[in-house]
């Protein structure tokens, strides 16, 4: 055991639990079991108990037998948050198909690309992207595809109401191509019986790809086993403030994104909690959602909380019905996190992890006080090492930056046909995270920054979060993002790009000298670029990438 935190700090959480050996259907159908009357689904006044999930979801499945598909047969599903998404997720798995996710900010040759890479011959996509999908569809391996309409599952004031204002947009009436199917008429069609598929632990569950927010994206292969055994290990750690068969679940996190997948749907699961489905963020719906609807959890971005805390009329929103938040996905900048504990009297706990290792291998703790811009330490069953980044094998010492390295039974296979790719971030059953960080004195964790992010100003190290931590202590910078962009005599100058608080008028000088109050001058931005909003993911990550690429700096990915 690779373990050194555990003589100096209690999370009051087991060291070691047993995982679970069985595939995550097993999971599905316990909760069926138990919570069968219980709301699993909840989307725009339109419900699903359990019993009803598991019902569609075993349609889903039978369907995608009828049309041949074969355990191991990837399964893409091209949808927003919906409950059609719940239903296929689950019910691919009920076949023994392997689900793989797509973006649906994709444009057609990207979805191209997934669908070649991964191998997918059945896709299930929400009418308004099937015009991209046929774009592409001959230089795809597709042989079936299932188009479903966002009002399908609306409740019926709802889905009036949207029908109304909708109905003539264009994707919301498309006409499905001969031989492609219609979701009602498939599922219309199956048995709502079990199918006859048997799934194992080590099964392919999930083809994953990765965000791409530093290159192009690689699928991990995640199997039922890895699944299981992460949320079981999260469960444990976050158990106290957990009620089975009584929490909600905020679902605006996109489902494509495996941080998404992993806090709602499986934690869902497991809890046999109510899913409230947002298909987009809106930081009014949201407001609205926890108002109104009384969600207890709710696992978020960074940039969701700083547009909570931002919001002008927070103060007639009601959130006291939240017990628990999780921030993940991005590093939480700690002001950010106090300003939110604040406002809305919930616990915030943070999260740190990769989709290779599916996805959570850190989180703070529920009890004690967590250092601030802490990732926490190692949940259960997981080992965690800072080593040189030279060599990737010389164990650091604590206070010593260095790349984190995990090993657990969350940890992926590998990648999909990247033989290369996946030996140079395996190695010795160690997952190579390619984050820069360092553990303190207790065995608490830090992510500094990416290893591709690192700027060389001088020859002297820049970690751009080093930067961003000091520009949100400013009172009117709202968002902040730091890359290095090429210098004639620097090799490489740190560059801020900001977005004011509303209402707010900054200037370059002033930031600048707020920095040099508080970092060593080589950190320092060398210019400040102030702009609306900064380029995201869906999942709100900030893609430093773009900013780069904007400069004209390509980094090797």
């Amino acid at each position: 055991m690779d373990r050194p935190w555990l003589n100096h700090y209690d999370p009051g959480v087991p060291h070691e639990i047993e995982i679970p050996d069985v595939p995550f259907t097993t999971i599905f159908d316990r909760t069926v079991s138990r919570f069968s009357n219980v709301t699993a689904v909840y989307f725009y006044g339109h419900r699903w108990t359990y019993r009803q999930l598991d019902r569609i979801a075993n349609r889903f499945a039978n369907a995608l037998i009828g049309l041949g598909v074969r355990p191991g047969d990837r399964v893409a599903l091209l949808l927003p948050n919906c409950p059609q998404f719940v239903a296929a997720y689950f019910g691919a798995w009920k076949a023994g198909a392997v689900v793989t996710p797509v973006n649906p900010l994709y444009a057609p040759g990207e979805i191209a690309h997934h669908l070649n890479d991964s191998g997918a011959e059945t896709l299930v996509v929400l009418s308004r992207f099937y015009p991209r999908v046929q774009a592409v569809r001959q230089e795809t391996p597709l042989r079936h595809v299932v188009v479903t309409a966002i009002r399908e599952y609306m409740g019926v004031p709802i889905r009036w109401l949207y029908a109304l204002l909708k109905e003539r947009a264009a994707g919301d009436r498309v006409s499905v191509a001969p031989g492609d199917h219609r979701w009602a008429d498939l599922l219309r069609r199956a048995s709502d019986a079990p199918p006859p598929v048997r799934v194992g632990p080590e099964d392919l569950a999930l083809l994953q790809y990765t965000g791409g927010t530093t290159g192009t994206p690689k699928g991990a292969m995640l199997t039922h086993r890895n699944l299981v055994a992460n949320m079981t290990q999260a469960h444990a750690w976050i158990r106290p403030v957990l009620r089975e068969g009584e929490d909600k679940i905020l679902c605006v996190l996109p489902f494509f994104h495996l941080y998404g997948i992993a806090a709602c749907l499986h934690l869902g699961v497991l809890l046999g909690a109510t899913l409230i489905l947002l298909p987009r963020w809106d930081v009014k719906e949201v407001l609205k959602a926890i108002h109104h609807l009384r969600p207890t959890l709710f696992p978020g971005v960074p940039t969701m909380y700083i547009a909570i805390n931002h919001y002008p009329d927070l103060g007639r929103y009601d959130l006291s019905s939240l017990r628990f938040c999780l921030s993940g996905a991005a590093p939480l900048p700690a002001e950010v996190q106090q300003e939110f504990e604040r406002r809305s009297g919930c616990r915030m706990v943070q999260g740190y992890g990769m989709t290779e290792a599916s996805p959570v291998t850190h989180l703070t703790p529920l009890v004690g006080e967590t250092p601030l811009r802490s990732t926490g330490l190692p949940v259960p069953n997981t080992d965690a090492r800072i080593v040189d980044v030279e060599t990737g094998q010389r164990t650091l010492p604590p206070g010593e930056e260095g790349e984190i390295i995990v090993r657990g039974p969350q940890v992926m296979k590998g990648y999909w046909q990247r033989p290369t790719e996946t030996a140079n971030v395996l190695r010795d059953g160690w997952l190579h995270t390619g984050d820069i960080g360092y553990m303190d004195e207790r065995g608490f964790f830090y992510v500094v920054d990416r290893k591709k992010d690192m700027i060389i100003s001088g020859g002297a190290k820049v970690f751009p979060r080093e930067v961003e931590e000091v520009l949100y202590q400013h009172p009117g910078v709202r968002e902040a993002a730091v890359v290095g962009v090429p210098d004639p005599y620097w090799g490489e100058a740190v560059r801020a790009y900001i977005v004011p608080r509303e209402g707010v008028h900054l200037e370059e000088a002033e930031i600048i000298q707020f920095c040099k109050e508080r970092l060593a001058a080589y950190k320092v931005p060398k210019s400040v670029e102030f702009r609306d909003e900064l380029p995201k993911t869906l999942v709100g990550k900030v893609l430093r990438r773009v900013l780069r690429e904007a400069e004209g700096v390509k980094r090797e990915t």
